[in-house]
């Protein structure tokens, strides 16, 4: 099946595929001078070819198509333009199955390339990367690096703590601008030994934490609350951890996840782990807010923070919202990705 669009009026993917990579000329560049060799060349929903998206990853090339696959024809006339950009192995991770695990196989060579372990680098921190793993997704989520650029700027001196920390990006960024403790959070082993890995590549061993744990009762006792459950559920062991306060908080869920412990839902229960993350985030600090969900109205999202906020007897005293690099344009200036960095008194 081919990924060409049914509409007669679309362009051709090569030319949109040109075009993009016209667009981002100024972008690559300021890329090569910042160290940074992993971002996105094409992001097919806004760019002409939706569920397409082609990213470099450090020595490698990435193409993922979501919706439908690529014909060989596609395939080796996308490379061949990448290949204009730089000459590196290109391999395609065909996910258009309702899982979005990967269906296609590779050549042997390939094959054995994408499953081995290989480094990238994002403003010169360096970070671990395999195009094929256990997981489904990349180990670096490219529209979070302004994320982690703000926290790199904004950790020097002060305590962190990174819920739903997956591969530790925003960890290792923290611990590269200064920070005197990173404490990550995930449920994933996998996800966490990566961030090991990228702790280790800049030599921040000792400052980071890793706690595999759900992302409930980590919360809820770092915040001082009881930790309970989903009724008629019964709990599974947990680890105990301290009531403790951070100077900065960064909160990116997933869209919608369940365990014991709780549901995770970002379109209809925001608060429940909004609130006990604020609790965890000293006076005077920051806590970083992440909500991914296209159909959310940003602005109706940041009230309701604000009420929670002062539902909890405090004011957020500055507000800075944190948009996606251009390397990931949106039809309207309104990203699905919304982050915003809360002061608080």
């Amino acid at each position: 099946m081919s990924i060409t669009s049914s509409d007669p009026t679309a362009l051709p993917l090569s030319q949109v595929l040109a075009q993009a990579i016209t667009k981002r000329a100024d972008f690559l560049q300021q890329a090569a001078t910042q160290q940074t060799d992993c971002f996105r060349v094409f992001h097919g929903t806004v760019e002409g070819c939706n569920g397409l998206n082609i990213d470099r990853y450090g020595s490698a090339w990435l193409i993922q198509s979501f919706h439908q696959s690529l014909t060989e024809t596609e395939l080796a006339d996308i490379s061949a333009q990448l290949n204009q950009l730089a000459e590196l192995p290109v391999v395609y991770n065909d996910r258009s199955d309702k899982n979005s695990r990967v269906l296609n196989r590779l050549s042997d060579e390939l094959q054995e390339f994408a499953s081995s372990e290989q480094q990238m680098q994002e403003n010169g921190i360096k970070f671990t990367s395999k195009l094929r793993h256990e997981g489904q997704d990349p180990l670096l989520f490219l529209d979070m690096r302004i994320g982690r650029e703000y926290v790199a700027a904004n950790s020097e001196g002060k305590s962190v703590l990174n819920l739903f920390s997956y591969t530790c990006g925003i960890g290792t960024a923290a611990a590269v601008g200064g920070a005197t403790r990173v404490v990550n959070v995930d449920f994933s082993s996998f996800a966490l030994a990566a961030g090991r890995k990228n702790a280790a590549l800049n030599q921040a061993e000792n400052v980071c934490e890793f706690i595999q744990s759900d992302a409930f009762p980590a919360l809820r006792q770092l915040a001082g609350l009881k930790v309970g459950g989903r009724r008629n559920q019964k709990l599974p062991a947990y680890p105990k951890l301290p009531a403790t306060q951070f100077d900065l908080v960064f909160l990116d869920p997933p869209r919608y996840a369940k365990s014991p412990f709780g549901i995770v839902d970002l379109i209809n229960d925001y608060q429940s782990l909004f609130k006990p993350a604020l609790l965890t985030t000293k006076a005077g600090g920051t806590i970083v807010c992440c909500n991914n969900v296209a159909k959310v109205d940003r602005d109706e999202w940041f009230a309701s923070l604000v009420r929670c906020v002062e539902k909890q007897g405090r004011q957020v005293t500055q507000h800075t919202w944190l948009d996606c690099h251009n390397d990931f344009p949106s039809f309207d200036g309104n990203h699905p990705l919304k982050i915003v960095a809360l002061e608080l008194s």
